[in-house]
């Protein structure tokens, strides 16, 4: 039997982990947003693709395919959707902290701020020659508004203010997917299954100051760590264990995007460029955080995990 203190304790915690879900969706398209505003992204291996496009273009408009392509309107015209794309992210972002309750416009920008990451992972996957553990190292960026989407409208109050209910058995695996495809992906290119990084071995090098060989050894380590706990999780007895060690590791990965590549000579500009690489990763941390904290509280009220 619950005290009264016991379940004020899991309705903080429910409440933190619905805020939690919120700090990641945030993250992932706060992230995004920068990227899009003010650097980068892959749209044009789809709009500059001539397999794809060359009889599109040449039948809807009077210019050839050279034309189409080294025409600085279309190039303009591709930044531009880029930038919407950026303003589209920020505003999914306000979104995900000041919308409340099951507000229809939010789950819709959710939904579709959510297709567009899988299209940026599917086109980040292209550039790397269709390699698959490529679009599915992103799963927990794709997969962030999705868990926030299910949080805010897949459950009743009563649903959610039990710990055993299959509202929380669903989210909870679902999270757990996420979690496992995210890790399993980086280890494959850790342990060098796909080419390895050359930025995973220079931030290797740069955060501990290791030989390159050194470097090479610790990827492959962590590699393997990586495929562990991504089975870990799913067992009872070392998921808590597997789950702290995704937070830590999780977090690491993702401020070593910052610590690595920041210059005192340049700080400003450092910060600038590499910020958002870290921001949009906080969920590889942030999840199995939320996830730690569900059972951890299912185990200490004894609740069915």
């Amino acid at each position: 039997m619950l005290t009264s203190g016991s379940i004020a304790t899991i309705e903080n915690t429910i409440q933190k982990s619905g805020i939690l879900l919120r700090i990641c969706a945030f993250s992932v398209f706060i992230g995004r947003a920068w990227q899009h505003l003010f650097w980068d992204a892959p749209y044009r291996a789809i709009a500059w693709n001539e397999g794809l496009l060359k009889g599109l273009v040449e039948s809807l408009t009077n210019m050839t395919w050279q034309e189409y392509v080294t025409s600085p309107h279309t190039d303009a015209a591709i930044t531009l959707a880029i930038r919407g794309t950026g303003v589209f992210y920020l505003i999914a972002a306000l979104f995900c902290l000041f919308a409340k309750g099951k507000n229809r416009i939010a789950g819709i920008l959710w939904i579709i701020g959510s297709g567009l990451l899988a299209i940026l992972a599917f086109l980040y996957m292209k550039e790397k020659f269709f390699q698959v553990g490529q679009f599915f190292e992103y799963a927990l960026q794709v997969g962030s508004p999705m868990l926030l989407y299910y949080w805010v409208y897949g459950g009743t109050d009563s649903q959610k203010a039990d710990l055993s209910s299959s509202f929380w058995k669903k989210l909870i695996l679902s999270a757990k997917i996420l979690i496992a495809l995210t890790f399993i992906c980086h280890g494959l290119y850790a342990m060098g299954y796909y080419p390895r990084p050359g930025f995973f071995v220079d931030m290797t090098i740069n955060v501990f100051g290791v030989s390159e060989a050194v470097a090479h050894r610790l990827l492959w380590w962590a590699g393997l760590l990586d495929m562990i706990i991504s089975a870990g999780i799913f067992v009872p007895r070392v998921a808590r264990v597997c789950l702290l060690y995704a937070v830590v590791w999780g977090l690491l990965t993702a401020f070593a995007r910052v610590v690595a590549n920041f210059y005192a000579d340049f700080p400003w500009q450092s910060l600038h460029q590499y910020t958002f690489e870290t921001v949009y990763r906080l969920p590889h941390g942030l999840i199995p955080l939320f996830v730690f904290l569900i059972i951890q509280n299912r185990k200490r009220y004894k609740v069915m995990v």
